[in-house]
């Protein structure tokens, strides 16, 4: 029988968390209203015994810093152990020529739930699909990254105290970007966004996307030219060229220092109620400078909160958010 993703509907409990699609915007606030609670858990050090007993399985196939970290400290600060696979491909069986379907059917004896990257897109609901547990999509190729749209999201609420009426600038190799990806279909289940595009036409929007996205309600705008972003927006969200999904080193240099964020772009086209966003790494894509500016919140809100919503959607998943 074929495999199909389950919307949210306002029950978390036992579901796949895979893309964006699954959620309206009613689930996503009871993501944010549980935030409150797992924050103070962290800010006052109270040892937390909500997810003692379970077992929270990493196995991530492409590397990762802040979402193997986040999930990691989650399941950890909520009473959880976890199984920890960093690069399978050469420290599990998977170096042996084990299968997709293989790995999960034998993480899910081990723990309750599953969390994966991998770097081919579509390879997280082939996951899901064997997994008799459920499996969190922490990043699948240039397809999506659900669990990163909901921390910048909050970030962004966290700010303006709404997700409507927004101007956001997105810049980068958007082509290939899961988290912009994802970001544009989070923008969408809100009333009057509009987000430009700003990357170099090659790295453009693929048409199926553009077309999908704008389907769902949202107004994009792709501009090519510094010169094009507005002054009134609310976020800036900046992105470093995927050099990983180039079909060579070579070519994704062409791209190098295209739309660096700079002091001087920022002074020219930035006003004093924007905030600045990055899903991280930096590779070059905005100027260390930046991070001395009050609204760049990055290196500061973005990390923090990935912790507070993964906290939050690793208990809802298993029921036992209170």
């Amino acid at each position: 029988m074929p495999f199909s993703l389950q919307t949210i509907d306002g029950s978390f409990k036992g579901k796949d968390i895979i893309s964006i699609d699954q959620f309206s915007s009613e689930d996503i606030e009871i993501i944010f209203n549980k935030i409150h609670a797992m924050k103070a858990l962290v800010i006052n050090k109270e040892p937390s015994t909500l997810l003692q007993g379970y077992v929270i399985a990493l196995i991530f196939y492409e590397p990762s810093s802040r979402t193997f970290g986040s999930f990691s400290s989650a399941a950890k600060r909520l009473g959880a152990a976890t199984i920890e696979y960093l690069n399978p491909q050469q420290n599990s069986s998977v170096a042996k020529g084990e299968s997709l379907e293989d790995t999960m059917q034998t993480l899910q004896s081990y723990a309750e739930i599953i969390v994966m990257r991998h770097y081919e897109s579509g390879a997280a609901i082939k996951a899901a699909g064997a997994a008799s547990v459920p499996l969190i999509n922490a990043g699948d190729g240039g397809n999506a990254h659900p669990t990163s749209t909901l921390l910048d999201l909050y970030t962004i609420y966290e700010r303006f105290q709404r997700l409507t009426n927004l101007t956001v600038v997105i810049s980068g190799d958007i082509v290939h970007s899961r988290t912009i990806k994802s970001l544009i279909q989070g923008l969408s289940l809100y009333k009057e966004n509009k987000v430009y595009l700003l990357s170099p036409k090659e790295l453009r929007l693929e048409k199926s996307d553009f077309e999908r996205f704008t389907k769902n309600g949202i107004e994009l705008i792709e501009i090519f030219d510094e010169k094009d972003i507005p002054k009134d927006a609310n976020v800036w969200y900046w992105n470093r060229i995927q050099k990983e999904r180039f079909p060579s080193i070579q070519e994704a240099e062409k791209y190098k220092g295209k739309f660096i964020l700079t002091e001087k772009l920022l002074t020219e086209y930035g006003n004093n109620d924007l905030i600045i966003l990055d899903p991280l790494p930096r590779v070059g894509e905005i100027e260390l400078a930046i991070d001395n500016d009050p609204r760049s919140l990055y290196l500061k809100a973005q990390i923090r909160n990935s912790l507070y919503v993964r906290m939050a959607l690793l208990a809802l998943v298993l029921g036992k958010a209170k």
